[in-house]
């Protein structure tokens, strides 16, 4: 399969009503572990890595094996940008290829900012042919590089139309109880909240935070209109149980066993997502 953009597979899913998985990823064995689970699932996946995890891994390392594994997978694969907080990261992640890019302005000083810098960054990005998202709202349990843990706000869907007229962004991440990370309670998702964003704007919808909700949580918010969701946390915990089993394993075997472990978490996503066998 050729590489594609994110805003091809999002189309599809909008046209289809079904949702499509976002893997972070930050080694070689995350992006085989996630393509092979695509091809085992015979559905369309987004891979990619984040701001936050540039330190482990930069664009110079990562970004040619995740387009080069794109390119040769049986199945769609698109190369995403996920939470660029400043305007250098994201213009590094489109010089390195990225079919799309997410600049998250929720830290942004006020409101104006986030949609100043949104609109720009949209500009760029459509004359590049490449996709933005972009989000309103915070999902909480990020945390800045003073350690500063972003807050919970949800977002409003009036002010979702109005970004979207604003800014032009071509996906849109909204806050409706979902939270990053583990989660420390039982998450309660207000779906009349996302109900209201869907009618209010006709971008696609994207749902971070994925790891931990129920089966039911997702076949409802995909149902109500979110069509990407972003999935790390579960992934990781997967390998990490099988790398901390043995402690006498050879460290490559670990990564083998490892990278089935994601494999495995990763497939489960894709079909109950809906979007097995559309690859």
């Amino acid at each position: 399969m050729a590489l594609y953009t994110m805003k091809e597979l999002l189309q599809d899913a909008q046209q289809k009503k079904y949702g499509i998985g976002f893997f972070d990823t930050f080694n070689t064995d995350m992006v085989q572990a996630v393509i092979r689970a695509a091809e085992d699932c015979n559905s369309p996946v987004i891979i990619g890595t984040a701001e936050a995890l540039l330190k482990y891994c930069p664009f110079e390392v990562i970004m040619p094996a995740m387009l080069e594994a794109a390119r040769q997978a049986k199945v769609p694969v698109a190369v995403h940008l996920d939470h660029g907080y400043s305007y250098d990261v994201v213009m590094q992640a489109l010089r390195w290829g990225c079919g799309s890019v997410m600049y998250d302005g929720t830290r942004e000083k006020d409101h104006a900012d986030n949609v100043r810098i949104s609109a720009q960054l949209a500009r760029i990005c459509h004359a590049m042919g490449v996709g933005l998202e972009c989000e309103l709202g915070s999902v909480g349990g990020l945390s800045d590089e003073t350690g500063k843990e972003d807050q919970t706000a949800y977002t409003d869907p009036e002010d979702a139309r109005r970004f979207i007229e604003q800014t032009g962004a071509d996906f849109l991440a909204v806050s409706i109880g979902t939270q990053h990370g583990v989660y420390k309670a039982e998450p309660k998702l207000d779906l009349n909240r996302l109900a209201e964003i869907h009618a209010a704007v006709d971008v696609p919808l994207v749902l971070h935070g994925g790891s931990g909700l129920s089966d039911d949580d997702f076949r409802n918010t995909i149902a109500g209109g979110i069509r990407k969701i972003n999935v790390f946390t579960d992934v990781i915990l997967a390998a990490k149980e099988i790398i901390h089993a043995d402690a006498n394993e050879a460290y490559a075997d670990a990564m083998l066993r490892a990278q089935d472990a994601m494999k495995e978490a990763t497939a489960v996503k894709l079909r109950l997502f809906g979007s097995a066998g559309r690859g």
